[in-house]
């Protein structure tokens, strides 16, 4: 019984050690007891993790117009795609993407269809993605339909109302 519980532990480890994570960690040299993300996260590396306990204080603030929620209820029935490209050193990644998830969850835009990228100062990450499309700044929303971008919505947006403009880019 103990060779079988040795074998099993040694083989959860070594599992556990050549598997690769889709996204790395890494120290904030801007501050020395905090690190960031890079590469392909879930909001759910953001919620569970106290280091970026900006996460919830943001999102509790945050009450999406209806008509918001609609809008991207009606793209999940249309089968739209969402990448997303932020920061976790970013304030402006602090405080839009609790406030975009809040809202993705309470239209029940499936998590599926949504493509989170962690990118690092330099606003790049891992496999280079954000070259390949163009990121400068975050965070980024950039709706696909049928595989073709439609739009992006840059930081706040054009007019500050990030919301309302990824609403008229859903519709």
């Amino acid at each position: 019984m103990k060779q079988f519980i040795l074998t099993a532990v040694l083989f959860t480890t070594l599992l556990n050690a050549f598997a690769q994570s889709p996204y790395i960690t890494t120290p904030d040299p801007q501050h020395p007891k905090a690190y960031f993300l890079n590469g392909i996260i879930s909001k759910y590396a953001l919620i569970n993790d106290s280091t970026f306990n900006w996460y919830n204080s943001s999102a509790a603030i945050y009450n999406p117009a209806a008509d918001y929620k609609t809008a991207m209820e009606n793209a999940a029935k249309n089968n739209v795609k969402l990448i997303v490209f932020g920061g976790t050193w970013c304030e402006d990644s602090h405080y839009i993407l609790p406030k975009f998830f809040k809202l993705q969850e309470q239209a029940n835009f499936p998590d599926a269809n949504i493509s989170f990228f962690a990118v690092d100062r330099n606003k790049k990450t891992i496999g280079g993605i954000t070259e390949a499309l163009g990121i400068i700044n975050v965070p980024t929303i950039i709706v696909m339909k049928n595989g073709k971008e439609t739009g992006r919505v840059v930081e706040y947006g054009k007019t500050g109302q990030w919301d309302k403009e990824l609403a008229a880019l859903l519709q």
